[in-house]
């Protein structure tokens, strides 16, 4: 630390140190005055940006309001509802920025201005106070007479004391001088740099942000520019139609009205009258009437229902009105009321009653043909049911994730308020929402409910067949299970945002409708999951039938007596060698790759190295530069040993049966409504087993062998990189048991492959040893991915599409073919 003023320079009091403490005290208050300034502005840009923050508030409603209001174009009510969600994200972003300023800026520099300005403040005071009394002391001292021995006894002790005080009062005014000029730098920078990363954090999170925004908007971009074609040319196709339309002659308009017995929408007739009202002041009302089903009706505006003047056609009769004052009137007659009505010309009028007529003449005729017509749509219907099934396979085959999800019982109704035909859904809880409650639900934060569109977003397979394994109807099984008990009210479509909101906290926050099992109940419901778990272990279906084992295939130069030392054969990779040796050299194409690969020996630079690295070690990094020169190149292996049974699952008797326990069980046992029943009653996700070597509820889950179950507790914000007594996580499961579509899962959702366990193994060394050539190749992918994008920046997107690509093809496969995937022998650790 450098010193601003020395010690011994203080203990002189010489002019030198005089001058420096002034310019000291100078820079002080300067220091005092920037530093308030600072503040002041701090405090005035943060009021501005709560007023931004507020108008942006008010703007993003205006875009909600739009997007309700645009309920009929579900391409702009999606896309308004998608962007006004970012837009609040982003005025988020701002919010915590701002607090940020405050607490860096504000605050800290406040409390640096109030606390140690004023320790400064009160020393320069004490300091001043004793100069000034040294300085009368030696005034008086040399005044003394020399004659007037107690006179010049007394000041020379009042000096001596004076000195003493100030020597003690300069000495702590200088160090606290020189602590001030030091602190002072790092408050101020740290103040700021504080301030910084806050602007970092947030361009970093409105980064993120509409890079997912991103394919949406490029989506939209696309079909802007073909609704402005579309648009330009329907302007043209509708000004051509007003130039013809313009062109003709309306003078007889009024006979356009036609009777049409067969029209698509079942109206025969319709148009303007005047009614005469029934009333005692008989007044008349323009209605738009209409005959339909053999009944005369009209309305008043569109939305109302029909008013029906005659019920049954057959019954009546119609008849020219002459005798009254009004022109071009007709009466309507049936056997218990009539109707006067008003055409507004002859040949309009003309119509109407040859419509009537020929109403009642139908009406007649189609009573008489009702037993064939009935007849007819019975075969009709019969036959379209039959020629209709294999079209409706075949669009069952290509149906969208929208169709897929509402297929499920319960599905077509939001799971909330029973809106129809909703378009939103929250993934981690398996259930449909209307665009209102999925707000809400988006309000409630993830760690409740993650909403997704079942639109707009891409869904992958393994999140598409969760989704149809939950529902509304199972779930609203578990959360309104004391809804009536209660008494409480479910929303329906059109309520209070409120009164919904209120609703959907109380259920899924509150949980204030799920019923509380009893400790007998939760036992029985534990011990029957056990069960179900050992019956599906035992069951053929948990391992799927393998394929026989081909030819082995050795490369040239490998050692005949071991591949023929006893060893079953292995099963090829699904990869080919011409594979492999295209997508090793695509990741080498990056020269930065190459140099960290030639600093770092574990890796080699060719494709056939890389391949050769995957079937033959586990990983170079567990290889010391003396075990590379000692050990030869060993083959790939030909064969493996017999198989090893997996950990039986042995239920303990536990100290306690709580819901951790039931969705350790219902995890195993692949039971999705029993695990979403245990999260209700309050599980905790990554709840740890201490009787079963502490084992979580994944774990379980990649032991039961279900890619679904595994996505789901995910989806609940299961730690994938959470490790039992063995110090193994899930994806160490999942590759000793062969289980190639939960790797990719796992290395998908950002599992630790480098992590070791107790016995210093890492998932690629595992298997490698197994010879499982598929989950070598995952492992090794998603390596060399990561280490060239951490070799490009964190901002490089080298070679994430073809990776992407490999990984989707293996996310396909384990969703809808499993059992390509599941052709290994389980990994045996007691294996030489």
């Amino acid at each position: 630390m450098k010193i601003t003023v020395e010690f011994e320079e203080c203990l002189k009091d010489s002019p030198r140190f005089r001058a420096t403490i002034e310019e000291v005290e100078g820079d002080v208050c300067e220091l005092e005055s920037k530093l308030d300034k600072l503040v002041k502005l701090c405090i005035g840009m943060i009021d501005a940006g709560k007023a931004y923050n507020a108008a942006n508030k008010q703007f993003v409603s205006g875009i909600r309001e739009l997007a309700q209001q645009s309920t009929k174009d579900e391409v702009i009510e999606s896309s308004l509802t998608k962007f006004a969600e970012s837009l609040q994200e982003m005025i988020n972003y701002h919010t915590i920025l701002f607090d940020q300023a405050q607490r860096s800026i504000k605050i800290q520099l406040q409390t640096f201005v109030k606390d140690d300005l004023r320790k400064f403040k009160e020393a320069k005071k004490q300091f001043d106070k004793v100069s000034e009394e040294k300085e009368a002391a030696l005034i008086k001292n040399a005044q003394a007479p020399r004659n007037k021995q107690h006179e010049v006894e007394e000041a020379t002790n009042i000096l001596t004391a004076t000195r003493k005080c100030f020597r003690h009062i300069v000495l702590d005014y200088v160090l606290q001088i020189n602590v001030l000029q030091s602190k002072r730098r790092s408050e101020i920078l740290k103040s700021m740099l504080s301030f910084m990363y806050a602007h970092l954090t947030f361009f970093h999170q409105g980064y993120d942000l509409f890079s997912e925004l991103q394919p949406l908007m490029k989506q939209l971009g696309g079909q802007l520019d073909q609704l402005v074609v579309d648009a330009a040319k329907e302007k043209r196709d509708m000004e051509q139609k007003h130039s013809t339309i313009q062109q003709k002659d309306f003078s007889n308009d009024d006979t356009k009205l036609e009777y049409n017995v067969d029209a698509d929408n079942g109206i025969a007739m319709e148009g303007y009258l005047f009614k005469r009202a029934s009333n005692a002041f008989k007044t008349w009302n323009r209605r738009w009437f209409s005959i339909q089903n053999n009944q005369l009706v009209y309305q008043k505006k569109f939305k109302d229902n029909p008013t029906v003047v005659v019920e049954d056609l057959r019954l009546c009769t119609v008849k020219h009105c002459e005798d009254i004052e009004r022109r071009f009137c007709f009466e309507v007659v049936s056997p218990t009321k009539s109707c006067m009505m008003q055409a507004d010309s002859e040949k309009l009028r003309q119509a109407w009653i040859k419509a009537v007529q020929n109403s009642i003449a139908t009406a007649f005729r189609d009573k008489g043909d009702e037993g064939e017509k009935l007849d007819r749509k019975s075969s009709t219907s019969t036959g379209s049911l039959d020629s209709g099934g294999e079209p409706k396979e075949k669009s069952l085959k290509g149906e969208s994730a929208l169709q897929k999800v509402l297929a499920i019982p319960g599905n077509t109704c939001c799971c909330d308020c029973g809106q129809p035909d909703p378009r939103w859904a929250s993934i981690n809880l398996g259930i449909t929402l209307c665009i209102q409650c999925s707000g809400i639900h988006r309000s409630l934060g993830v760690h409740f409910s993650k909403v997704r569109s079942l639109t707009l977003d891409t869904w992958e397979p393994e999140l598409l067949k969760l989704m149809c394994e939950l529902g509304n109807k199972e779930i609203n099984q578990i959360y309104e299970a004391r809804r009536e008990e209660l008494g409480a009210r479910k929303p329906q479509p059109g309520d209070p945002r409120h009164e919904v909101e209120a609703y959907i906290k109380a259920k899924y926050v509150d949980r204030r409708f799920v019923r509380r099992p009893s400790d007998e109940e939760l036992r029985t419901k534990v011990v029957s999951l056990s069960k179900q778990e050992k019956r599906l272990s035992s069951s053929s279906e948990h391992l799927p039938p393998r394929a026989p084992p081909p030819t082995p295939k050795l490369r040239p130069g490998s050692n005949v007596s071991a591949v023929a030392s006893g060893l079953e054969a292995r099963r090829d990779s699904l990869f080919c060698p011409d594979e492999l040796d295209s997508l090793f050299s695509y990741f080498d194409n990056s020269s930065k790759l190459r140099s960290i690969k030639s600093a770092d020996s574990g890796i080699q630079n060719s494709a056939d190295g890389s391949r050769e690295m995957l079937a033959t070690t586990p990983s170079n990094n567990c290889l010391t530069d003396a075990d590379a020169a000692e050990t030869p190149p060993m083959p790939m292996p030909a064969t493996l040993p017999p198989p090893s049974p997996c950990k039986e699952m042995v239920f303990y008797e536990p100290k306690e049966y709580s819901p951790g326990l039931q969705l350790y069980w219902a995890s195993c046992a692949r039971s999705l409504p029993d695990m979403a029943e245990a999260l209700a009653h309050g599980a905790e996700v990554n709840w740890v087993n201490t009787d079963d070597d502490k084992r979580t509820p994944l774990i379980m889950a990649v032991q039961g062998g279900s890619l679904v179950t595994c996505e789901f507790l995910l989806q609940n914000a299961a730690n994938v990189n959470q490790q039992d007594a063995q110090g193994r996580g899930p994806l160490h499961h999942a590759t000793m048991l062969g289980h190639t579509g939960q790797v990719c899962l796992f290395l998908k959702r950002g599992a630790n492959q480098n992590a070791a366990d107790i016995d210093e193994k890492t998932p690629l060394a595992i298997a490698v040893e197994a010879a499982n050539a598929d989950i070598v190749t995952l492992l090794r992918l998603a390596k060399m991915n990561e280490e060239m994008r951490e070799a490009e920046g964190p901002y490089s997107q080298s070679g994430d599409e073809t990776y992407q690509d490999i990984f989707q093809d293996f996310t396909h496969m384990a969703s809808n073919d499993p059992d390509k995937l599941n052709r290994y022998q389980q990994y045996d650790p007691q294996r030489p």
